[in-house]
Parts: structure tokens; sequence; C-alpha cells
């Protein structure tokens, strides 16, 4: 019985690997294999998180390296069909999204906020030290600091 139930668990694993389908793309010569090539690379799937769409296996990204190989074809320059891409999908398809005014948050906003925190961390040390500089000012009434000598010179009575 647990022979046929690893079979069936290693069969299903297979079908999986089965599926996974490889591009095949006839190109008029080399120099437009390597456009395709770098552009897959260097542009980002919808789907994934941080995958180009070269090594993605979603389907868009199938979808996406079926549409940059027909514009190739087409005879479309390269930022044609980047452009293409992000007017569809956004500037989330680059991974070096361009400086501008939407994109400034995102290339800035990082050392923003480094600073706020270095800042923020300042404070807190400078108050920290603030705090343990001041003198403790505690004003006794004359039978308290009595008694804090008589307890002082009988803790030095005792010492002794």
């Amino acid at each position: 019985m647990k022979r046929l139930l690893i079979a069936c668990l290693l069969g299903l694993s297979l079908v999986g690997v089965a599926r996974a389908a490889i591009d095949t793309y006839e190109f008029k010569d080399e120099v437009e294999r390597e456009r395709f090539r770098s552009l897959t690379e260097e542009l980002r799937c919808p789907k994934c998180q941080n995958q180009n769409i070269a090594d993605s296996n979603a389907p868009i990204a199938t979808d996406l390296r079926r549409e940059i190989y027909r514009m190739l074809d087409d005879g479309r320059s390269d930022k044609e069909i980047v452009d293409f891409l992000v007017m569809r999908y956004g500037d989330f398809v680059m991974y070096k999204p361009p400086l501008d005014s939407r994109t400034w948050l995102l290339w800035y906003g990082p050392f923003g906020l480094l600073g706020l925190g270095a800042i923020v961390l300042c404070v807190l040390v400078l108050r920290r030290r603030k705090v343990e500089k001041a003198p403790a000012q505690v004003a006794l009434s004359k039978a308290e600091r009595e008694r804090l000598d008589a307890l002082l010179k009988e803790n030095r009575d005792t010492q002794d």
C-alpha cells in the first residue's frame, strides 16, 4: 500500500514538470536573438515578485515573451517595445524605473527613511544623556537629613 501511495505521489509531482513549456522561437539572425534575450531579462514579470520575463513560468510571462517576439519580428525598436509594456503594465515591469515626479519617492524614499531614523536615534541618545547628567535634586526636610546622617553614621560604625 505504501509503495502505491509513493508511486502516485511521485507521478503527480512529475506531471507539473512535464507541463512546463519551453519556448522556441526562430530568429532572423543572432542580433535579433540577443535583443530578445536582453529584453526578456531586463523586464520584470507583472505577476511574479522579482523574476524577469525570461525566467518566469507564469502564463502572462509566456504571453509577454510571445508579444516581444512578435514586435521584434515586426521590426520595432527596443525602446518601442519597452514603452509599449510600460504603457500597458506601468513602471513596475522595469527593474530600473525612470526618475520622474511619479517615482521620486521610490528612488529617494529609503534614504529619507534612513535619515529620519538617524535623527530619531540622535534625539533619543541626547535625551538619555541629558537625563543621566542631570543631578538628582531632592529636597529633604531637616528631620529627614538628621535621620539620613544617623543611618550613615550607624553604617560606618558597624563597618569599622
